[in-house]
C-alpha cells in the first residue's frame, strides 16, 4: 500500500495518475487504468492534459515487438507537485555555516558565491554595450533561474525598472539577509559605475515582487 500522496493544485483523479507515473513509470495507460479502477479512456484524457502541461511524457518501450504500447512517465517539471524539503535544507545549512564560521565567515562565503555568479553572468552580458541591452540580457538569465524577471521603462528616459516577480530562494533569504545584499551588489557591478541601482520594492519586506530602479548617470 502506498503512503498517502501529497500533490497540490491538481484535480484528484489527475493527481492520482501523476502519483502513479512518479512511483511506477514508465507505465502504460492500460496498467494505470487497472491500478486506479477506471477506464483506459479516462486515463488517456488525464495523460493528454498532463502532457500538455509538461508534467507527463510518453516514451517508447525497449525491445518492443509489433506495435509497442506507449509508456508514460513523470517529467522533471512534475517534481513541483511533490514534497520538497530543499527550503528547510537551505535554511539549516545557513544556520550551520553561521554557527561554524560566524557572520564574517558567512559573509565571505556569500561574496565568493556572488563572484562566481558575476563571472557566469558576464559571459552572457559581455558585448552588450547599452544599459538597456545589458538589462534585457539580465532578464533572460534571471528568468532562467526562476525569478520571473521583466524590464519596464521608468518615468524618465534615463531610467528603467528591473523587476523580479518571484524569488526561488526566498526561504534562504529570510534566514540570511546577506543574500539580498549581495544581489544588489551583483547588479550594480554588472551594470557598471555609470549606473545607479536602487531596490525600491522587496518581497521580504512584504511586497509582491522585488523591483530595482536603474538610472543612467550623467
Amino acid at each position: 500500500m502506498h503512503p498517502e500522496r501529497v500533490i497540490s493544485n491538481l484535480p484528484g483523479a489527475r493527481a492520482a495518475v501523476l502519483d502513479l507515473l512518479k512511483r511506477e513509470g514508465p507505465i502504460s495507460s492500460e496498467i494505470l487504468a487497472g491500478r486506479l479502477g477506471v477506464t483506459t479512456m479516462a486515463v488517456r484524457q488525464h495523460l493528454q492534459v498532463l502532457e500538455q502541461e509538461g508534467f507527463a511524457l510518453s516514451v517508447a518501450p525497449a525491445n518492443g515487438r509489433g506495435r509497442p504500447a506507449k509508456l508514460w512517465r513523470a517529467t522533471a517539471k512534475a517534481d513541483s507537485h511533490f514534497p520538497d524539503s530543499h527550503s528547510a535544507l537551505a535554511a539549516d545549512l545557513i544556520r550551520q555555516m553561521r554557527a561554524t564560521f560566524g557572520e564574517e565567515g558567512l559573509d565571505r562565503l556569500l561574496m565568493r558565491r556572488t563572484a562566481d555568479q558575476e563571472n557566469t553572468y558576464r559571459v552572457r552580458i559581455e558585448g552588450e554595450y547599452s544599459i538597456e541591452a545589458k538589462l534585457e540580457a539580465l532578464v533572460l538569465i534571471r528568468s532562467e533561474e526562476g525569478y520571473m524577471a521583466d524590464l519596464r521603462r521608468g518615468p524618465e528616459s534615463n531610467c528603467w525598472l528591473f523587476v523580479e516577480n518571484h524569488c526561488p530562494i526566498c526561504s534562504a533569504a529570510r534566514s540570511c539577509a546577506g543574500l539580498c545584499r549581495e544581489e544588489l551588489s551583483l547588479f550594480q557591478r554588472l551594470l557598471g559605475p555609470r549606473v545607479r541601482v536602487e531596490r525600491i520594492s522587496h518581497i521580504l519586506a512584504g511586497s509582491g515582487r522585488c523591483a530595482y530602479r536603474v538610472t543612467a548617470l550623467p
